[in-house]
């Protein structure tokens, strides 16, 4: 069995189910720090007439230092969700499969989360089975796992009882393979494909959010993010 890790990131780019797509169990990092700068936990980019455009879900970070993810709470002042919800509408409004996902946006932005991990959770489990996906999910919160760099991955590989990690290939100049060898586990290396798929508003840009994918090209969105296949390395190689 294998597992890939990933922070809760806000509607990923495609090649984050690309990878979870190819494990066995997708852990979710929700008890990580919290970057101090921009992240993708809290902004993607979606696509209008403009080219490429930001949403970004603002949350509470000044005076408050160091956070974990799963403490981090949203800023719910203003209409930053109306906003939201109006520019996906303008944008998407002629997308094939619009009015099919309109109303978990509609519901998702509405509610109110206190938190950007649930909000965050939300849009995973949503996304997950409308790709036709059935990777486990499990949250690091669940298996009672804190540590640091390589350490925090082993631990959760032996906690899950896991073969190894299947990482992404830019992740490995951060990961040292001998200590998961000295571990008695496999560390893999996926490269994530391009995945190109037909777009409203001119040229094609690459790593939208998936939610682009799923408004213009719906059920087949599976096939377009699946149907590569895996270029895996070792993390010896």
């Amino acid at each position: 069995m294998f597992i890939t890790v990933g922070r809760p990131y806000f509607a990923p780019f495609g090649g984050f189910f690309y990878r979870a797509f190819h494990a066995d169990v997708l852990v979710v990092l929700d008890r990580v720090q919290f970057p101090l700068g921009t992240s993708w936990i809290t902004r993607n980019r979606f696509k209008n007439d403009q080219g490429a455009v930001w949403l970004t879900v603002p949350v509470w970070k000044k005076h408050l230092g160091r956070q974990r993810i799963d403490q981090v709470r949203i800023c719910n002042e203003g209409r930053w969700a109306r906003k939201h919800l109006r520019l996906l509408g303008h944008a998407y409004a002629n997308a094939p499969y619009y009015e099919d996902h309109r109303p978990f946006l509609e519901k998702c932005l509405d509610i109110g989360w206190d938190k950007i991990i649930d909000l965050n959770l939300e849009i995973l489990n949503y996304v997950m089975p409308a790709l036709r996906l059935n990777t486990k999910i499990v949250l690091q919160s669940e298996l009672g796992v804190d540590a640091t760099g390589d350490r925090l991955l082993i631990e959760i590989c032996r906690t899950l009882a896991a073969d190894g990690l299947l990482a992404q290939t830019p992740t490995r100049k951060y990961l040292d393979p001998q200590s998961f060898d000295a571990a008695g586990l496999t560390l893999q290396f996926l490269q994530i494909p391009a995945i190109v798929y037909p777009q409203l508003w001119g040229d094609f840009i690459a790593n939208l959010s998936v939610f682009d994918l799923l408004l213009n090209c719906g059920p087949k969105s599976h096939d377009i993010i699946c149907g590569h296949p895996p270029k895996i390395r070792s993390g010896f190689l």
